[in-house]
């Protein structure tokens, strides 16, 4: 037989797409458009309702960029079109195929009802399956002119993302609206066609089956009369519903499909655009879910359900109408899709605890999963803070984007640092925005990892990262690939359905032990410095404010908690902990936001600790230690002198109180404090950092040497650094003045300036207080590069054979080689307050007050030993999608901490980002708990939600080891009980007979306690 699949595949490819698919709609008429454009931000209904509209013709410009344009529509269905399945077709004027990043818009019923939005994938508006003829048809329509950011695929900077320097020129021409009648046997004939098309392509050439569906195509164009498509349609049709019943072979693997629709709460557009798509999208789902009784939609973040619940009520019914009914499903119980990387670990539970809350409140559900697709990364405390949440398994899709390794697999058990293990999936379609496209489903297939052991595996359906969500399409095309020949047969079920039969299939699947760390997207842990710094200041004073209003609403008679400021205040972090906003890969409008909204919390944050602290009364000034560690510091009188006070764990103490102390003397550009002894060389960096305790020289080289390299990243330029990066540089090593600032018996300090680049500058001061080995270098930048990262590295004379870094509840360590690829692609990687390295013996910390970016690198000298050096990012300069990323001040911290164990890192860091507090307060109450026990920390010490006036704690255990410890109540005791992060009693703690708690712990085990007062 000749071989003709050239001419088929070419045939099929346009017949399709010139003749078939524009004939799904069969007649039109337009309909009238009248306009009003909305002054400034979204309006609400009723001002769009009652504006005056202006004539509107198609083919007119109209929409300036974030605008927001009311479309007034009228017609009446034609009396010929009864009994004719009749829709509204919207066209905008979209670009491209992308439903997330352009026009969009939501049509209302006259009364404000919404009923469905539409984008370039989902244009029309149903509005009779069998029309009786005369239908008046009047709509109002809220269309965004959102800028389309990727214009250009990330070539060039753009001022489009701010409506500050958008300016004001139309984007868009609008090109349709219509009611159209939808054909729809020609309509299944277009999906027949590209379903088996689809198909055809991917199987091997060699495949009997690809040949019989070529064939069976020809036969069915052949059946076709392009000068009469509604006429033949079902008759071209016929001819292709013998290869469309043949059924999969019994060994084909299953998708379990559900439909979702990613939203990024913040992105290419700001949190007021996403709360509108979260209404667009929405209500495509619930008119979907009307139409097709099998649809099952997962949909996480309860921020996004709370926002359509205040702003869109009918919206908010139609969703809770659909989980009764079983084709909404909630999961993830998260606040939001956070960053698994960056936030600290008391947020990270609260991110469980609030989503799960949500969903049990709203609509009776626990969340058993969590569903986190699109996070840069996921940290190794993962595990067990979701099973202590009450979550049995774990989704993501983003390791698929490794740059240099694949990940060995895609159902298996993720081990976290506490031992703790969770089922855990990777969709291998390798997508969360999944069509059914024949290419998904054959390489859904092919990359499945488990091949042999596991025969399922998911698939998130629908148009995502700005919304859309599914599409009828896509269901029309699941049904046809529910049992197909050729093709891995689909299955639409909840995740928990999928999750259930995964692990009862394969129980023993491979174990993953750590973090999953993400090969690309390195540069998330450094871009937008000052959101960073915003997220972990109000991380610290959250913790704070909670700790005294506690220990006020214990001892201040008529002091009342602050329940509803306190939530308020940690769902607007945890919102800005969403993973396009603290990772810093947001349009600049979104960062602008930002920073306002944690200038904010930062202002109420404050006004509720002194408020809780003056609740105490007025009397002596006290000192007020947030930290679970006692601390012996110097502090400043209000005379402005320094003192040195010792403060209990989570207490305080009379300022008055001070203690002895060593002399710190300060000559030239040496700093003494008897402990450690720091010299800076000419050009101001650290020439010498002596340990005197150990009598030892801590650096090899220059320390705190700053290093300015060229920073051009492939591609996602606010995402990625690649390594590549390491061959151009700079050292700033022009000091223009060198000045000693303090002088002082308790501390000694000398600044370092600097200029450098396109007008940049740099203050560091370099301080030394009595008593304490920690030489703090606090840092100014005035930032003004474009493309570049700076980095303050400290060589350090240490063989290590690892770095340790703390992250959420613990620390995880990392080979300083590189003898994998593995090892290699971690050149930049993530951490909270503290980075150490260490050789048996001797220890060196590295402290920081907001950056989470590093590196770790180990060179062998000619002198055979070994220098390790840790580098901390400070800050990026990249210019896509905010061409002004981090320009501009920034004030922050780090810290060099010689002779140190990793207990003395945990110490420290909890120090430089928790700084004591002075204010007047009468009497002495005892800290609310305290803890006797080596490695046993308290992370958060607040009032129980339920408002039962119960105090709870969290503790875990901070050195990676056994822990053993009793904890005190500074109150009458009642009695406890260990509970999980949500505060539901597991099992009663065990209460020693004197009325403390004893507390045993393994290694970086998180343990919550609930105090019941007497």
């Amino acid at each position: 037989m000749h071989d003709e699949r050239r001419r088929i595949e070419e045939r099929v490819e346009r017949v399709h797409n010139q003749r078939i698919k524009p004939a799904v709609y069969a007649a039109t008429v337009p309909l009238q458009v009248a306009a009003w454009q909305a002054p400034g931000e979204p309006v609400p209904f009723e001002d769009a309702a009652a504006a005056t509209y202006e004539p509107f013709a198609m083919d007119t410009p109209w929409g300036p960029p974030w605008g927001t344009t009311w479309f007034r529509m009228q017609g009446q269905v034609p009396a010929d079109w009864a009994g004719r399945r009749v829709e509204a077709v919207i066209d905008l004027g979209f670009v491209g195929d992308w439903p997330g990043n352009q026009a969009e818009a939501l049509v209302h019923l006259p009364d404000g009802t919404p009923l469905k939005a539409v984008n370039p994938q989902n244009q029309y508006v149903p509005i009779a399956r069998s029309a009786a003829g005369g239908e008046e048809i009047h709509y109002l329509v809220e269309a965004a002119s959102n800028p389309d950011i990727l214009a250009n695929d990330f070539a060039a900077p753009t001022p489009l993302g701010d409506v500050l320097t958008a300016g004001d020129r139309p984007l868009y021409t609008f090109r349709r609206a219509d009611l159209a009648v939808l054909d729809e046997e020609v309509w299944h004939l277009s999906l027949d066609v590209q379903v088996l098309r689809e198909l055809m392509l991917e199987l091997g050439e060699h495949e009997p089956r690809r040949h019989e569906i070529a064939h069976a195509l020809d036969r069915s164009l052949d059946a076709l009369d392009l000068d009469d498509i509604p006429g033949t349609a079902a008759d071209a049709r016929a001819v292709l519903q013998p290869v469309l019943a043949k059924p999969a072979h019994a060994s084909a693997h299953t998708l379990s499909a559900v439909g979702h629709a990613h939203i990024d709460s913040a992105w290419l557009w700001p949190i007021r655009e996403t709360k509108r798509k979260t209404s667009r999208t929405f209500s495509n789902v619930t008119a979907l879910a009307e139409e097709y009784e099998e649809f099952v939609f997962a949909c996480s973040q309860a921020q996004q359900y709370e926002w359509v619940r205040d702003n869109y009520p009918k919206v908010w019914e139609r969703i809770k109408k659909a989980v009764a009914h079983g084709s909404w499903a909630p999961v993830g119980g998260m606040w939001v899709e956070a960053d698994g990387n960056l936030p600290g670990g008391e947020a990270m539970a609260r991110q469980l605890i609030h989503g799960k809350r949500f969903f049990m409140e709203h609509f009776g559900i626990e969340t058993k999963g969590v569903w986190l697709p699109d996070s840069f990364g996921y940290t190794a405390a993962y595990p067990q803070l979701a099973k202590l949440a009450g979550n049995d398994w774990f989704l993501t899709q983003k390791i698929s984007w490794n740059q240099t390794n694949k990940f060995p697999h895609h159902t298996f058990w993720w081990e976290g640092i506490d031992g703790t293990r969770i089922f855990t999936h990777f969709p291998p379609v390798d997508t969360y925005n999944a069509e059914f496209s024949g290419k998904e489903m054959a390489h859904a297939v092919r990359n499945y990892q488990d091949k042999g052991r596991g025969t399922t595996s998911l698939a998130p359906f629908g148009h995502g990262d700005g919304g859309g969500g599914p599409t009828r399409e896509m269901l029309e095309r699941a049904r046809r690939l529910a049992d197909l020949e050729g093709s891995a047969k689909v299955r639409i079920e909840h995740p928990d359905a999928f999750f259930a039969a995964a692990r009862e299939e394969y129980p023993d699947a491979p174990v993953w032990a750590g973090e999953l760390y993400l090969e690309l997207h390195r540069a998330t842990y450094t871009t937008q410095a000052r959101t960073k710094q915003g997220n972990r200041r109000s991380e610290h004073r959250l913790r704070e404010a909670e700790l005294w209003a506690t220990t006020a609403a214990l001892h201040a008679p008529g002091y009342s908690y602050p329940y509803e400021q306190l939530d308020r205040l940690w769902k607007t972090v945890l919102l800005h902990q969403f993973h396009d906003i603290l990772p810093g890969s947001s349009i600049a409008w979104v960062h602008r936001e930002a920073e306002a909204e944690y200038a904010r919390v930062a202002q109420e944050l404050e006004a509720l600790t002194r408020e809780a602290v003056a609740a105490l009364g007025t009397g002596e000034a006290r000192v007020f230690n947030t930290s679970p560690f006692d601390r012996d510091e110097v502090v400043r009188r209000a005379d402005g002198e320094p003192t040195v006070v010792h403060v209990p764990a989570n207490g305080s103490a009379p300022l008055g109180n001070a203690r002895t102390h060593d002399m710190v003397l300060v000559t030239d550009r040496v700093i003494d404090n008897g402990l450690v002894r720091v010299e800076l060389a000419d050009d101001g960096t650290l020439a010498s950092v002596r340990d005197l305790r150990a009598n030892r020289e801590v650096l090899a080289d220059q320390g705190n040497l700053l290093r300015l390299h060229a920073d051009l990243p492939n591609y996602w330029d606010a995402w990625d650094i690649d390594k590549h990066y390491k061959n151009r540089y700079t050292d700033l090593l022009d000091a223009e003045s060198i000045t000693i600032v303090e002088q002082d018996p308790l501390l000694g300090a000398i600044r370092v300036e600097r200029s450098f680049g396109k007008g940049s500058k740099i203050t560091q001061t370099i301080t030394l207080r009595s008593g304490s080995p920690r030489i703090d270098i606090e840092t100014e930048i005035d930032w003004h590069e474009a493309e570049k990262i700076l980095k303050a590295g400290f060589p350090v004379d240490i063989r290590a054979p690892h770095s340790s870094a703390e992250i959420q509840f613990g620390h995880v360590q990392r080979p300083t080689h590189t003898n994998t690829s593995w090892e290699a692609a971690r050149f930049e990687v993530s951490g909270h307050r503290w980075v150490h390295i260490g050789e048996p013996g001797y220890g060196v910390a590295v402290i920081n007050d907001s950056t989470y970016g590093h590196d770790v690198s180990r060179t062998v000298r000619e002198d055979g030993g070994t220098t390790t050096t840790v580098s901390l990012s400070l800050v990026r300069a990249p210019r896509v999608p905010d061409p002004e990323a981090d320009q501009g001040r920034h004030r922050f911290t780090y810290s060099l901490l010689p002779g140190a164990s990793i207990e003395d890192a945990i110490a420290e860091g909890y120090a430089l980002n928790l700084p004591l507090r002075v204010a007047d307060a009468a009497g002495t109450p005892e800290p609310v708990v305290s803890v006797a026990g080596e490695g046993v920390t308290v992370e958060a010490v607040k009032l129980a939600d339920d408002r039962s006036g119960d105090v709870v704690v969290r503790l875990y255990e901070s050195r990676g080891g056994r822990a053993q410890g009793v904890l005190r109540a500074g109150f009458p005791l009642a009695g406890a009980q260990v509970t999980d992060l949500l505060e539901r009693p597991l099992n009663d703690a065990d209460v020693t007979g004197d009325g403390g708690v004893f507390v045993a712990l393994r290694p970086f085990q998180v343990l919550t306690l609930r105090l019941k007062r007497s």
